[in-house]
């Protein structure tokens, strides 16, 4: 599972066996995690977060979207 931010408190990555899905990050702080959707970006699941960080969290993973595509891309060709 490759890291690809670390912002704050919060570890940004993607499975590496989840290839059959769209792009998508995982996001953890401590024990909560959440799941984005990117292109556009859209809350999957959450486990933990209050609204108020789920709202700080959508807009680093919206200023990084393209970044994170990108690597996705990377890793599971089409």
């Amino acid at each position: 599972m490759p890291t690809i931010l670390r912002i704050g408190p919060y570890r940004i990555y993607f499975w590496s066996h989840e290839p059959n899905e769209p792009p998508h990050v995982h996001v953890d702080r401590e024990r909560d995690t959440a799941k984005f959707w990117l292109g556009p970006v859209q809350l999957a699941h959450n486990f933990g977060f209050n609204p108020r960080e789920l709202h700080k969290i959508e807009q680093i993973i919206v200023e990084y979207e393209q970044a994170f595509l990108e690597r996705w891309h990377e890793n599971f060709p089409p």
